[in-house]
């Protein structure tokens, strides 16, 4: 079992600065812990250490002086001895590899990316199992649960899940997260806890289209629920505990990412609801709405598992195929009559 003397998790390199991966970084710094935020844009990294903001992803927070940015991957990596890994899903496979050139020694690492690599549907730490060494696959670790930064950088009350396979790990680092306004709660399901926060990101989207469409409330709590019922049909599939989907990192998140108006993925589907392209909508913006991207993934899973999953399907048809969200939805609505606690 890999351990790691908790005295010893005092030096955390962030890899990803933005929205979220800022907010970490501002928490564990303000906690006292030592922190290294890597940028990939060089001027992210000299607005962090100059004016002690990100003026790009997290404006109008002031960050405390002792967090450090870089934009190299070396010197934010040396010396630690824990990697929070927040980078979008997309580039995740091509940070990690320049990481691993990096890494002098194997150091326990926790993806707290919400998503699925497109091309390979693949997990964020089934990535890392790929390119890094097998020494640091037992310490790979999976944080998620709803939390908007902003919110968290306000210093509003948050919880998550930290999940790993080695529980005496999970232990450590849930200790040396935790804080007065972040709570962190300890679970086993790697690909639950990660599943469950990467496709609600896609039925984010759904919501959002339900809002731009004007359809009402009745037509939002339905949806998030059947989109509830399709995640947890893929996750068993998976080998996933279906429990973990009614945990913070399942039916909080969704809920949170649904109907919160800070949600980008919301956003984004509202904006295609009331009839903007969706190519229009995601150029002009710096952050990235990770439902577009996991909605490919996701409905590439469905059909690798054999699971139904229309609400998905439906999606991509319309960010992909050019459908009418009306006609999404009133196929949505004329299914087949079903049993609510029915395979479909």
């Amino acid at each position: 079992m890999h351990s790691v003397d908790m005295q010893a998790i005092n030096n955390i390199a962030v890899i990803g600065a933005g929205a979220w991966g800022t907010a970490l970084a501002k928490l564990l710094a303000e906690k006292g812990l030592g922190v290294r935020l890597w940028a990939y844009e060089e001027h992210v990294a000299r607005s962090i250490n100059t004016a002690h903001e990100n003026q790009i992803f997290l404006k109008g927070v002031t960050l405390p002086e002792t967090l450090t940015a870089t934009s190299s991957l070396a010197a934010a990596l040396d010396g630690c001895n824990g990697i929070l890994f927040v980078t979008p899903s997309h580039v995740a496979r091509s940070v990690l590899q320049h990481l691993a050139v990096c890494l002098t020694n194997p150091v326990p690492l926790i993806s707290a990316t919400k998503g699925i690599e497109e091309d390979t549907a693949k997990l964020m730490t089934q990535v890392m199992e790929d390119v890094l060494p097998r020494p640091m696959h037992r310490s790979l670790m999976a944080l998620s649960g709803p939390s908007f930064a902003s919110e968290l950088s306000a210093g509003r009350p948050t919880a998550v899940c930290l999940a790993g396979t080695d529980s005496q790990l999970v232990r450590q680092f849930q200790i040396a997260l935790m804080t007065p306004i972040f709570r962190v709660y300890a679970d086993a399901d790697m690909i639950g806890v990660q599943l469950g926060g990467a496709l609600k990101n896609v039925i984010a989207l759904a919501a959002g289209i339900v809002e731009g469409l004007d359809l009402g409330l009745n037509a939002r709590a339905a949806l998030i629920t059947r989109g509830l019922a399709e995640i947890v049909r893929l996750g068993t599939a998976m080998g996933a505990d279906p429990r973990t989907f009614y945990g913070l990192s399942g039916v909080g998140d969704l809920t949170l990412t649904c109907t919160g108006s800070l949600s980008r993925n919301h956003t984004v589907g509202m904006r295609v609801g009331k009839g903007e392209r969706l190519d229009a909508v995601v150029g002009r913006t710096h952050t990235v709405a990770e439902g577009v991207r996991t909605a490919r993934a996701a409905l590439d899973l469905a059909r690798r598992y054999g699971v139904d999953m229309p609400i998905t399907q439906e999606i991509n048809a319309v960010l992909f195929e050019h459908k009418s969200c009306r006609k999404a939805v009133s196929d949505l609505m004329e299914r087949d009559a079903k049993e609510e606690k029915g395979p479909a």
